[in-house]
C-alpha cells in the first residue's frame, strides 16, 4: 500500500511539472553609444521591465569576458522572467516599442534571445 501511494505522489508531481512554465532568462548584447543617454535610459526601462514581472539582473555595465570560442559582445543585460512566453510579450509590447526613440540614442542591440531554464 505505501509504494502505492508513492508511485501517486510520484504521479501527481510528474503532472504538475508538465503544466508549469520554466524560467527564462534573456539575454541582449549591445554597444554603447551615448553612457549619458543610457544613464537616462536604464531606470525608465528597469522600470517598465518590473511593472511586466522581470526581473533586471543589472548587468547592463558590467564586464563581459571571453572564456571560449569567439569574441564577447561588448556589454550584456540579462533579464529574468517567469516563461518565455512572458519576456516574448513584454519585448513586442507597445510600452516597449514606445521605449525606442530613447533606447535608439543610448545603445545599439547587436542581438536580444530567451534562453528557457530547465528546473
Amino acid at each position: 500500500m505505501l509504494a502505492g501511494v508513492a508511485i501517486g505522489a510520484i504521479a501527481v508531481q510528474g503532472l504538475h511539472a508538465q503544466g508549469a512554465k520554466l524560467k527564462a532568462y534573456v539575454i541582449s548584447e549591445n554597444e554603447i553609444l551615448d553612457a549619458s543617454a543610457q544613464a537616462a535610459y536604464l531606470p525608465t526601462a528597469r522600470k517598465l521591465i518590473a511593472e511586466a514581472h522581470g526581473r533586471a539582473l543589472r548587468t547592463a555595465a558590467g564586464r563581459v569576458v571571453q572564456i571560449e570560442g569567439g569574441a564577447p559582445p561588448k556589454g550584456a543585460a540579462l533579464t529574468e522572467w517567469d516563461s518565455v512566453d512572458d519576456a516574448v510579450a513584454f519585448y513586442k509590447s507597445k510600452a516597449w516599442a514606445d521605449l525606442a526613440p530613447q533606447r535608439d540614442k543610448a545603445v545599439k542591440v547587436v542581438r536580444r534571445y530567451a534562453v528557457e531554464v530547465e528546473k
